[in-house]
């Protein structure tokens, strides 16, 4: 098929597309420029790469029609963030591509009530992100269901992790020195009892779902799918993992939030309230049945190669401490 990636040089196009053109596939990229994909591969030496500024295009009305014209039986949505960008687009592709499958989030679901959260529960997103995702599904569905519609699928990912880029620590921020502090023995403040869940993903299992969303048509056609882990993990057990990776004992003190976020850089701490408040633990159930995925990482393996990278490109101080992963 000919598949267009929108977004195709960010952290899941550094996978995607060398899965796609090694199965046989035409595969064209779009980015707001010609800039080197997050993971370097010779599959992109037979990509065609088009340098569209999406937000632009969205104001002045160009973007959709130009994604259009490119005549793809697939289109692959991977930075979608507003109803009206997506609006736009699944009036410029219908009848014209026979299937749009777009990038959601986990966080179209809110706080979780029971766990693990499937796709049909009740969702009550509480940020801007996740608001406009949710948005952006019910158009699709609903378009993918009525007579003539453009056939959509969504996929939700967790925390995105992998090699090139920080990824959510134990603490459920981006701080790099929590890393440094559970290398070398520091203690490490965890908010209430470190009992609330994070939910990752690698870069390359989210690829290996959009491959079979694109693969299994039928079966993914009006559907929304979590794209997770097999698990996910507390913050006490993600960093008691973590401080075994360099032998060591986790030394962590639990404190109320309020003391967490005091002693905290209020960027982490905001972040961190973001994470906790929803405590995530998606079940996958449904992506396995319908579309046969099954992650080749754990969230620990997903994370010990990230921080393996992190170390050896100098962004995290890990003290000369020796790094045995997961």
């Amino acid at each position: 098929m000919r598949v267009v990636i929108i977004g195709a040089t960010g952290h899941v196009g550094g996978y995607l597309v060398p899965r796609l053109v090694g199965a046989g596939h035409e595969v064209v990229g779009v980015s707001r420029g010609i800039s080197d994909p997050y993971r370097a591969d010779a599959s992109w030496d037979h990509v065609e790469r088009i340098s569209l500024d999406r937000e632009q295009g969205d104001a002045d009305g160009t973007f959709a029609g130009r994604i259009a014209d490119l005549e793809a039986d697939v289109v692959i949505d991977m930075v979608c963030f507003t109803r009206d960008s997506a609006a736009q687009l699944v009036e410029a592709l219908r009848g014209r591509v026979d299937h749009l499958i777009s990038c959601g989030t986990i966080w179209t679901h809110g706080h979780a009530a029971e766990v693990p959260v499937g796709e049909g529960e009740a969702r009550q997103p509480t940020d801007t992100y996740g608001i406009g995702k949710l948005q952006i599904e019910d158009l699709l569905l609903a378009e993918s269901a009525r007579p003539g519609g453009l056939p959509s699928t969504v996929l939700h990912p967790g925390h995105i992790t992998g090699p090139g880029w920080h990824m959510i620590n134990p603490a459920g921020n981006l701080d790099p020195d929590v890393w440094h502090r559970l290398a070398v023995g520091e203690e490490l403040l965890l908010p209430n009892f470190g009992l609330e869940t994070v939910h990752h993903v690698h870069a390359d299992d989210v690829a290996q779902s959009f491959q079979l969303a694109l693969e299994n048509r039928a079966a993914a056609v009006g559907e929304g799918f979590h794209v997770v882990s097999e698990r996910a993990i507390t913050l006490r057990g993600f960093a008691e993992s973590v401080a075994g990776w360099f032998g060591r004992t986790a030394n962590i003190r639990f404190v109320p939030f309020e003391e967490f976020a005091s002693a905290t850089d209020p960027r982490h701490a905001a972040a961190t309230r973001e994470h906790i408040s929803r405590s995530p633990s998606m079940s996958i159930d449904k992506a396995r049945r319908s579309l046969g995925y099954t992650p080749s990482y754990t969230t620990l393996r997903a994370a010990a190669e990230a921080l393996r990278w992190l170390a050896e490109h100098g962004e995290v101080d890990l003290a000369g401490a020796e790094f045995h992963g997961a």
